[in-house]
């Protein structure tokens, strides 16, 4: 806290100290004794001054101005510019949960009129006001996404939450807002949290509806899941993917692995044929819909066309374990894909490291001569044709030695 106050202070002309208060997460970080990420201030400063120091004013239509600033050792300082610090209660009145509206002096005094340190003891989420959820149906989520790291909605909250319709509310919020909270959320220790209490509330199925149909659509014959539905599977490879890797994309990607299955006829139920095709397909529509980066939409369409191979993985003949891996570097989840195929059905697939190695390789490091490829009377076919026998060659012989008990490698064909 000293030090982050001590950096503070050097920024800001000593004139401007008695007018600026740290408050929000930074404050409610400062007090749990954990790094914090960002600069949170109100300032009872006029706006040339911020602006003079480097600040530019960011206007939003859900959420209240702020003025930002890049600091390259504070990181990012974001300040909401008040008339006077006699505003300041109706500043923090005006905010999500009480444990974020708490102000503190840069002299370390702090102002609790919300006595939101009480909650922070407990970790309880209590709203600032009976509006509080209203003026921005987002802090919803972001209740669920702190639940996910062992907050709790207080009970006045959560019965808000339940007796109240939220769909035109949330109409005019920017999807972005909503993935922004779902994506922290994957990042938290209990991430399926998030969804589970997304279903309990019935809240957020404009943003997501492919959550709220899972519980109606078998994950499959009995046999295979017994955990029944798709939502149960979903947060079953969910958990099991955290337990592995605290990656967002991994555990994204175990989370709607399965997202072909929606498509899936009823008359077809509990089967799923061609489901993961039927994911790839639609994972570009999904991302797009969610405003999500293309890193995830190639990750999870990989994920959706390849989890079925990785599951079948002993069975796959050289050749395609060799395409399955070149689709998993393309898609950029050669690194996940083991653990997908893990936390979906406790598979391994054996040998995966080394057919990714062989699959990147280029001619010359299969040991054929790169001048054969670049005769342009040789067709792309039959170059294609020599790389992918080369490559099997060289799968077989690694496999064999880093696996002798393995059964015997499946011909060609």
């Amino acid at each position: 806290m000293d030090a982050v106050i001590a950096k503070i202070n050097s920024f800001f002309p000593r004139r401007l100290h008695d007018r600026l208060l740290m408050v929000g997460g930074m404050v409610r970080d400062i007090l749990l004794g954990i790094d914090c990420q960002d600069v949170d201030l109100v300032a009872a400063v006029p706006p040339s001054e911020l602006t003079s120091l480097g600040f530019r004013l960011v206007e939003s239509k859900s959420t209240p101005n702020i003025y930002f600033l890049f600091h390259k050792e504070l990181g990012k300082i974001e300040v909401t510019q008040l008339d006077s610090l006699e505003n300041l209660p109706s500043d923090l009145q005006r905010r999500d949960f009480t444990i974020n509206a708490i102000a503190m002096t840069l002299d370390g005094n702090i102002l609790d009129p919300l006595v939101g340190r009480g909650d922070l003891a407990k970790r309880i989420l209590r709203t600032c006001s009976a509006d509080s959820l209203r003026n921005d149906p987002v802090r919803i989520f972001r209740a669920l996404r702190f639940e996910c790291e062992g907050w709790r909605l207080d009970p006045e909250a959560s019965a808000q939450v339940l007796s109240g319709d939220w769909s035109d509310p949330l109409q005019g919020v920017p999807v972005e807002r909503f993935s922004q909270e779902m994506l922290k959320a994957l990042t938290k220790e209990e991430p399926t949290r998030f969804f589970r209490r997304m279903l309990e509330f019935q809240v957020g199925e404009s943003y997501l509806p492919e959550i709220f149909r899972m519980p109606e659509v078998p994950a499959g014959p009995l046999q295979y899941h017994p955990e029944g539905d798709l939502f149960a599977h979903a947060m079953q490879a969910l958990e099991r993917m955290s337990l592995q890797s605290p990656d967002v994309i991994a555990r994204f990607c175990a989370l709607f692995h399965d997202l072909g299955k929606l498509a899936t006829p009823e008359t077809e139920y509990p089967k799923h044929h061609g489901h993961e095709e039927a994911g790839a397909a639609a994972a570009a529509a999904f991302c797009k819909r969610l405003r999500l980066p293309v890193s995830l939409q190639r990750a999870l369409q990989a994920t959706c066309r390849f989890h079925g191979n990785g599951n079948n993985w002993e069975e796959l003949r050289e050749s395609t374990k060799i395409k399955v891996a070149q689709g998993a570097i393309k898609g950029g989840i050669e690194g996940i894909l083991p653990m997908v195929v893990r936390a979906d059905s406790g598979g391994v697939m054996a040998g995966w490291q080394e057919t990714v190695r062989i699959a990147s390789m280029n001619a010359a490091q299969l040991g054929l001569d790169p001048a054969l490829f670049s005769d342009p009377s040789f067709p792309p076919e039959s170059c294609q044709q020599i790389l992918m026998q080369r490559r099997v060659e060289l799968l077989r012989e690694t496999l064999k030695s880093i696996l002798p008990t393995s059964p015997l490698p499946k011909g060609e064909g």
